[in-house]
């Protein structure tokens, strides 16, 4: 069998396992996020909110 030919099964497993990683990491990032936000909030630092804010509205996919 041909190295780059890999079962349909094989396939189906490999991209399960990278979407539940792609999720993983998306949650955590949003978790950060949050927290980051909350830090700039009560500091004051409009600036950081703001960017920070409009990360997690385009992790979260939001315009």
């Amino acid at each position: 069998m041909d190295n780059k030919m890999v079962p349909a099964n094989e396939a189906f497993r490999l991209l399960m396992a990278e979407l539940i990683v792609d999720k993983a990491i998306r949650d955590y990032r949003e978790k950060e996020l949050y927290r980051e936000i909350d830090r700039a909030l009560a500091q004051g630092d409009e600036a950081a909110f703001l960017l920070l804010t409009s990360e997690l509205r385009s992790l979260q996919g939001i315009a």
